[in-house]
């Protein structure tokens, strides 16, 4: 496993923050009917048991709001993952197909509730470490202009800022050239389930993306 923390820093305002980690070698490709299915199925199973309404109170999502409303971001205007992709969900906008990986992250994370990113290691210079955007930080978003940075929950390595919970910059985004990645499970809920969603992403990685040389790690 690649070197990797969380900063004391984002410690002392979420105590419970905890990473799941799974990094592997992997097969990069378009996403199998098999996996489109299986998230068509959860998501059709989503819209009965919720309404658009109470994603925010939905234990692991409002946790991760009440940090950042600590860290002084707009937890509307700045959602982590897992609530963007419920609330894609819930208004009938669907989920964008991207590749194996991609969806294998947003199939974990419709069914944990924790925000889930995964990152090209030959794009990254560890040690990696999940810390604090700095003020004025900004990094080119995946599909989307530059996000302010400033005051989130950041994958920051020996070059910059790469990732966080909310949405991740183009720099270890996974392309179909992409062999070896790290899964990471965002929870500022504690440890509770993680074990049990990374040995799920395993399951995942290797019956959609061929996954070999796998390792795990919880990180607090």
């Amino acid at each position: 496993m690649i070197d990797i923390k969380v900063s004391e820093k984002l410690k002392e305002v979420c105590p419970d923050i905890t990473l799941g980690c799974i990094q592997a070698s992997v097969k990069v490709e378009s996403s199998s009917e098999s996996i489109l299915k299986e998230i068509d199925k959860y998501c059709e199973d989503l819209i009965k048991k919720i309404s658009l309404e109470d994603i925010a109170s939905l234990p692991r999502i409002k946790d991760a709001r009440e940090v950042y409303k600590k860290l002084g971001k707009s937890p509307s205007k700045y959602r982590v993952s897992s609530e963007s992709l419920m609330r894609r969900i819930l208004q009938k906008k669907g989920l964008y197909k991207i590749n194996n990986i991609v969806e294998i992250n947003n199939l974990i994370s419709l069914k944990s509730g924790f925000s889930v990113g995964s990152y090209n290691i030959n794009n990254t210079q560890p040690p990696i470490c999940l810390t604090i955007g700095k003020e004025g930080q900004k990094y080119k978003g995946i599909g989307k202009d530059l996000i302010n940075i400033e005051n989130l929950p950041v994958l920051s390595d020996e070059i910059s800022t790469f990732g966080s919970p909310t949405s991740d910059s183009e720099r270890a985004m996974i392309t179909n050239d992409v062999s070896e990645i790290i899964m990471c499970i965002y929870s500022f809920s504690g440890k509770q389930e993680i074990e049990e969603y990374l040995k799920y992403a395993k399951e995942l990685l290797e019956k959609y993306a061929s996954a070999k040389n796998i390792s795990i790690k919880v990180i607090s």
